[in-house]
């Protein structure tokens, strides 16, 4: 392999570098192949252009046959290959420290391209004849087929009708149409069109007419004089979207339990309709494994429930084409039930449909029918399978294979396990499927027998065949199919057999042989192969071409090359019949071949070993019957680089200075860089340092100078390096010299500027140094400043060391230049010195063009061209201006141009994205700047046309999902495709009463992809998902909405956590619900754990239901803390937890080391509710008294005296419930004293369970109560109200006394006034009813309680005189059972 780049030099003659090359391919010993194209393979690295030198070798003329195309074609496919395999050698002549060849980076000449592009064309297969522009407008080439419309094409009836027909060749075909095999006047219907320069047909509705009247079969015709392509028959179909038809629905009776099938049965469409089911309020119905949608449009229900009724269901059909959405009227369903209470609690209940009275069935199939039916699919289709079972309950759908496993990379569920779907079904997809339906009943299996057909599809397709005079050949058109599919050969578009014979033509079935072909066999051949499922058309031409032989690579190429490596010469060419190749050296007779030289079978010729006398001038010469054609190639050979003096080691201290040495030698004709590296990083040359062609000096060298350094010596073609390590010591201990120890400043400005030796392009500039002020000068920085772009602005020239004061400056042409010098040293930069005079040069055309050309559209109709402009140190000349120059791409029409002052051009009423080729020339008064390279750009982007189809989707999990899509047409997206870009929302939860975001998110796919993952969803949620194309104008129309259920999933962590300790023996937790289920809560898990330091208890579980969110733990421990850690439960399993730990004790000291010093410290106080054990640590000597002191929140002071040796002392005098204030001070001393303590004892009695006054079920039987015995009052308040007297005297066994009130009418008035109290009781303060000694009451007579109110409301039964009152006071209670009373003992 070796490497090539381009150079620009004078005249026509490039500058090549080229290093070794292998020569692995001599030893194949592969002789000469016959095919026809030149092969150019080329690969690309690192910017480097390095072609792979595989041409074809010379052949020996026309009397070779090519009787096996094919055949041949494998040959060369597999021989590019292995030529593919050359490795690169290893440079000969190099050094072991690094010396390696070098190219010049820039692109490769335009050839080059066309030679890549040929190498492409034959390793793919196809045969063209080569791309360059000369080459192809002189050869011919029959009609090929490059666009045309899909053979099924659906329109829109409100747009102009578009049938597409593209064709190329040479000369321009023409083209003509048959419709339903009948030709097609277009020019006799004045709606029909045909493209210019195009077979497509525009049928124009503008002016009326019916689109269904264009309906048919169409086929395209592209001829000229060598022969005539076809199209596929594209058959032309109006969409339609009718509407459906009215009916009347009667209510849907269905006992409860029983299955059911709505049938939707949509108006037939063009294309088919989407179904979706949905309320006649627009909200969708919810499907589950128990109610969904068939692949039919029906509605199916497994087993009706009650909640069924609670919508009604309508059928809604979606057409594409007009975008229109025609719903069907509601069914309304009426359910029969033994359970009529719709009780919501009986929908989780695990056993629903006994508990609702729904006798239980095993499974039977809604569809399909029976036990077992049969499918058929064709090859490369999707399969659908569809089982709907129904059942009590609702029955499971399994899927099998009979004798076999499903394809797991291509079978995935669907529509809740109710439909098999596998993907791109092929041959081995045949078989037995069956569906296998259980519940806890019983099960049920069907039987699917797939049977999987093919349309005809490619084994060999046709390709095209160039051929040269007296030349062999074959076109093979081999299909496959179920059933096998017939071959059908035609010329022209007409069929074989009414063909003109040929005698040079033979067919064999799929084969059609080709001998000795000559100018008149030229023609295009058409292969249908078709059965009863579709057909393929193929066009392939036979094309004779007699070309004498053509160079392909620009001529009188330089290649420069080291001495010592190898290289290879390369000379593309193309011929018919293919021509023979031969090399001379310096106009030599002999053929090189042998020794030192080694011709490939592609002619290209290697040089094993560069010698000084290989340098000279090779011509290589192709020549056939036709003639012959020759280029030259000039070979130099360079010296190599050497770095003959490196730099060494060296170990300096801190602040001297350091010389690093590297020389080179190198060939002189070849320009030198040398570079630096420290630590293999690009050195930075500060103040500090002085680089020049042999050395880098270290002013002041100090630690971060320490490391490697590399010289780099490098050319065009190679380089060589060296690398020597510094080491940098400490500091000096004395000032090594007087100066060392005087204070250091930046340099005063140089002065007395002048310049001399005034020419057209240079001039020398000579200044006086000022005082360096004890801090050597290292550098001058020259600046400048012109008064024509940018007056007032100075800009770095050139630098130079300290030691000179005088330097020769290169000036560009039309500059007024003035000049400054700044001086620098370690402590940094000079004032500017004073310009100098001005000196202007002369005028000159400009040497360059401006930079960065860019074409970019700012709109869908234009294109912006901008480039950075020049600067007046390129203008070379007044009137600085540039001709821009534009045209589209690879077409043959001129240049447009205008002339620019500015730095940018609008190009108007351009195609939306198309590439144009733009070039910007500078030019001044004194003439124009040098041919500028083109550069592509794009005019503007519109909005894509299209959306991606057949979306799929796939849930991984509860929080992500896989996208599946199909790519859009490259010409919809209108601009560069940026990415495909998901919009999903979440639509709902499918928890109930739930509030969620519907605020719409995105997902991007970036580049031509087809497939991707949407993550970060919610759990057990609906989402809605749409999804667009974006290109750099934004995005395209919308796809098809899908919708997608997220399974159940874990919850989040509990909320706001809170563990609160009132005492030492309690601690309460409470929680708040997680801000997202993800599904149905099913409790908490609490685990908890004590410990005290590093020791840590046995963990203890506790689980809650979902309701409870409060808990008491016990303390065993008092001294330890405890570690709670909570998480929420789905039927998933348990979400995030979140953990907390219980709060130190308020009374506990920190522990401190123990002071030097007498002190008092860590005193721990373990309260009760009337007790607190005390303990502390002190340093006091033994028999030390001591004093506690404790206050209570009365501010109530008492001590308790202690001994030193009596700890732990028991306070026992303490109330519950109350705060304290503790301390301990020395008897002796007690202003030595411990910190103040605060705790609190415990309450008398602690309800270590949950307060049942909190409790739900609580609250709701005492609020029952309260009602009960609000309405009793009310009622005996009314009872009382209504009085009345009531005749009772016929019953009375005894006589009523004087005293007994009575009226004349011998009635009993058992009331009193309204306004009055309940005889004989009065309501005390608290709410009890207390007895009077006057009362009488009912109850007082007989046996109360047993007397009866008849229907009229008067008393009937037994009733005595009251006793003694006296005799009963004393039995009686304070407080009667009121009501009110008893909510109170309830409390």
């Amino acid at each position: 392999m070796r490497r090539l780049a381009a150079r620009g030099a004078a005249g026509d003659a490039g500058e090549v570098a080229a290093p070794a090359a292998d020569s692995s391919d001599s030893a194949q010993g592969r002789s000469p192949s016959s095919w026809r194209l030149i092969d150019l393979c080329a690969i690309w690295d690192a910017g480097v252009y390095l072609p792979s030198a595989a041409w074809n070798g010379a052949s020996s003329g026309v009397a070779r046959r090519r009787l096996n195309e094919a055949e041949r074609l494998s040959s060369v496919r597999e021989a590019q290959l292995k030529r593919l395999k050359v490795t690169r050698p290893r440079v000969l002549g190099s050094r072991e420290r690094g010396r390696v060849p070098r190219m010049a980076r820039q692109p490769p000449p335009p050839w080059v391209h066309a030679a890549f592009l040929l190498c492409l064309l034959s390793l793919g297969g196809a045969i063209e004849i080569p791309m360059d522009p000369s080459i192809q407008n002189e050869l011919t080439q029959p009609p090929t087929i490059t666009k045309q419309s899909v053979k099924d094409h659906i329109v829109d009836p409100r747009d102009n009708i578009l049938i597409e027909c593209e064709a190329k060749g040479n000369p321009a075909p023409s083209f003509h149409w048959t419709r339903n095999s009948r030709f097609f006047n277009i020019a006799k219907d004045p709606r029909v069109s045909m493209r210019r320069r195009s077979g497509t047909l525009v049928i124009d509705f503008r002016s009326g007419g019916r689109p269904e009247e264009y309906e048919g079969e169409y086929q395209c015709f592209a001829r000229n004089k060598f022969g005539t392509a076809l199209s596929n028959r594209i058959r032309l179909q109006v969409s339609k979207s009718p509407l459906w038809p009215k009916e009347n629905l009667d209510p849907v009776v269905v006992q409860e339990g029983a299955p059911l099938t709505l049938q939707c049965n949509p108006p037939p469409g063009l294309p088919s309709p989407v179904i979706f089911w949905m309320s006649s309020s627009m909200e969708p119905i919810t499907q589950d494994k128990r109610v969904s949608q068939g692949h039919n449009g029906d509605l199916y229900f497994s087993n009706v429930m009650l909640q069924d009724m609670q919508t009604d269901y309508s059928c809604n059909a979606r057409f594409h084409f007009t975008h229109t959405i025609q719903q069907k009227n509601p069914f309304t369903l009426k359910v029969l039930t033994n359970h009529p209470y719709n009780d919501s609690s009986l929908r989780n209940h695990p056993d629903m449909y006994s508990a609702r009275g729904v006798a239980e069935r095993t499974p039977s199939f809604m569809y399909p029918q029976g036990t077992a039916s049969s499918q058929m699919v064709l090859r490369g289709m999707d399969l659908l399978l569809e089982c709907i079972a129904s059942g009590v309950p609702t029955p499971d759908i399994a899927w099998y294979k009979k004798g076999g496993d499903l394809p797991s990379d291509k079978a995935k569920f669907e529509n809740f396990n109710k439909a098999l779907r596998i993907t791109n079904v092929s041959e081995e997809d045949s078989g037995e499927y069956f569906c296998l339906a259980s519940n806890k009943m019983g099960s049920i299996r069907h039987t699917i027998s797939v049977r999987v057909k093919a349309a005809p599809y490619w084994l060999d397709e046709p390709k095209n065949l160039i051929l040269a005079p007296g030349e062999d050949g074959r076109l093979v058109c081999r299909a496959n199919g179920n059933p096998k599919p017939t071959v059908q050969w035609m010329v022209n578009g007409e069929p074989l057999q009414s063909a003109p014979p040929n005698p040079n033509r033979e067919v064999a079935g799929d084969t059609i042989i080709f001998r000795d072909t000559q100018i008149s066999s030229r023609a295009v051949y058409q292969c249908n192969t078709s059965n009863e499922h579709g057909y393929l058309l193929a066009n392939a031409f036979v094309s004779v071409l007699d070309v004498p032989p053509r160079m392909l690579s620009p001529r009188n190429q330089l290649i420069r090359v080291i001495l010592y490596n190898r290289t290879r010469l390369d000379c593309p060419f193309f011929g018919s019949p293919i021509p023979t190749l031969r090399w001379f050296k310096n106009g030599q007779g002999s053929n090189l071949d042998g020794g030192n030289y080694h011709v490939y079978e592609n002619g290209s010729l290697e040089i094993k070993m560069i010698r000084k006398e290989d340098q000279g001038i090779y011509t290589c010469v192709a020549t056939n019957i036709l003639g012959k054609a020759e280029n030259q190639v000039r070979l130099e050979v360079k010296d190599p680089t050497r770095i003959y003096r490196m730099p060494e080691d060296q170990v300096a201290k801190r602040g001297t200075t350091v010389q690093l040495e590297c020389r080179v030698k190198h060939d002189p004709s070849l320009k030198l860089t040398v570079s630096w590296l420290k630590d293999d990083e690009p050195l930075y040359i500060g103040n500090r340092m002085k680089k020049e062609d042999d050395s880098l000096t270290i002013f002041g060298v100090a630690e971060r100078d320490q490391g490697s350094y590399t010289c780099v010596a490098s050319t065009e073609l190679d380089q060589d390096l060296a690398k020597a390590y510094l080491t940098v010591l400490a500091d000096q201990a004395t000032p090594t010299n007087r100066l060392a120890a005087l204070p250091k400043g930046r340099p005063d400005r140089p002065r007395d500027l002048e310049l001399t030796d005034l020419a057209e392009r240079s001039v020398r500039l000579t200044w006086i140094p000022g005082d360096d002020n004890n801090s050597p000068i290292t550098d001058y920085v020259v600046q400048f400043e012109e008064d024509q772009f940018q007056p007032g602005i100075w800009h770095d020239h050139s630098k130079y060391p300290g030691s000179v004061n005088s330097a020769v400056l290169r000036l560009s042409p039309y500059v007024n230049y003035q000049f400054r010098v700044i001086a620098v040293n370690e402590v940094g930069s000079s004032h500017p010195s004073l310009p100098s005079e001005r000196y202007r040069t002369s005028g000159a055309p400009p040497e360059s063009n401006p930079g960065d050309v860019k074409g970019e559209g700012t709109r869908k109709n234009n294109m912006e061209i901008t480039w950075t402009p020049m600067n007046a140190t390129s203008a070379f000349g007044p009137n600085l201006r540039y001709i821009v120059k534009w045209r589209r791409r690879e077409t043959r029409e001129a240049w447009n141009n205008v002339t620019v002052w500015g730095s940018r051009y609008v190009v108007g009423q351009t195609p939306v994205y198309v590439p144009y080729e733009i070039r910007v020339q500078a030019e001044n008064d004194f003439g124009k700047g040098p041919e500028p390279e083109s550069v592509i750009g794009y005019s503007g982007e519109d909005y894509p046309r299209a959306a991606p189809t057949e979306v799929k989707v796939r849930v991984m999990n509860s929080t992500a999902i896989s996208l599946q899509w199909n790519r859009v047409y490259p010409d919809t997206v209108q601009g560069q495709l940026r990415e495909y870009r998901a919009y999903y929302w979440r639509e709902s939860s499918l928890l109930k009463n739930l509030w969620v975001s519907q605020k719409r998110q995105q997902a991007s796919f970036p580049g031509d992809r087809l497939r991707g993952v949407v993550s970060r969803l919610f759990p057990y949620s609906n989402y809605k998902l749409e999804m667009v194309v974006v290109n750099g104008r934004g995005d395209g129309p919308r796809s098809e909405t899908k919708e997608f259920t997220t399974p159940e999933g874990v919850p989040s962590a509990p909320r706001r956590f809170r563990v609160r300790q009132p005492n030492l023996e309690t601690i309460n937790l409470e929680w708040d619900h997680p801000e997202h289920p993800n599904g149905i809560m099913t409790g908490y898990t609490l685990k908890y754990v004590a410990f005290n330091g590093t020791k840590v208890g046995k963990q203890i579980v506790e689980n809650f239901s979902p309701n409870q969110t409060k808990f008491t733990v016990q303390r065993t421990d008092p001294v330890s803390r405890y570690r709670f850690t909570l998480s929420a439960r789905t039927q998933v399993g348990s979400g995030e937890a979140v953990t907390e730990e219980s709060p130190a004790p308020p009374n506990e000291a920190t522990p401190t080391a123990a002071p030097d010093e007498q002190s008092i410290w860590n005193v721990t106080v373990l309260p009760n509710s009337k007790w607190a054990n005390i303990t502390w640590k002190h340093n006091f000597g033994p028999g030390t008294d001591f004093v506690v002191e404790y206050i209570d929140s009365n501010h109530t002071k008492k001590t308790v005296p202690v001994k030193a040796q009596a700890q732990p002392i028991q306070l026992t005098d303490l109330y519950p419930g109350m705060t304290y204030t503790l301390r301990v001070y020395s008897r002796d001393n007690e202003g030595i004293s411990s910190t103040v303590i605060t705790f609190m004892t415990s309450t008398a009695y602690t309800n270590n369970q949950a307060d049942i006054a909190t409790q739900g079920w609580f609250i709701g039987l005492m609020c029952a109560i309260a009602l009960l015995v609000l309405i009793l009052l009310i009622v005996c308040f009314i009872k009382r109200s209504r009085g009345g007297k009531y005749p009772v005297r016929e019953k009375k066994d005894v006589p009523l006394g004087p005293e007994d009130p009575k009226e004349e009418d011998g009635s009993f008035d058992y009331s009193d006034e309204d306004n009055k109290p309940l005889q004989g009781s009065q309501t005390s303060l608290d709410g009890t009813i207390k007895q009077q000694e006057s009362d009488d009451s009912l109850v007082d007579y007989g046996e109360g309680g047993e007397g009866q109110f008849n229907e009229d409301g008067s008393f009937i039964g037994q009733y005595t005189v009251k006793k003694d009152k006296e005799e009963t006071e004393g039995n009686e209670s304070s407080e009667a059972t009121s009501p009110v009373n008893a909510i109170y003992s309830l409390a």
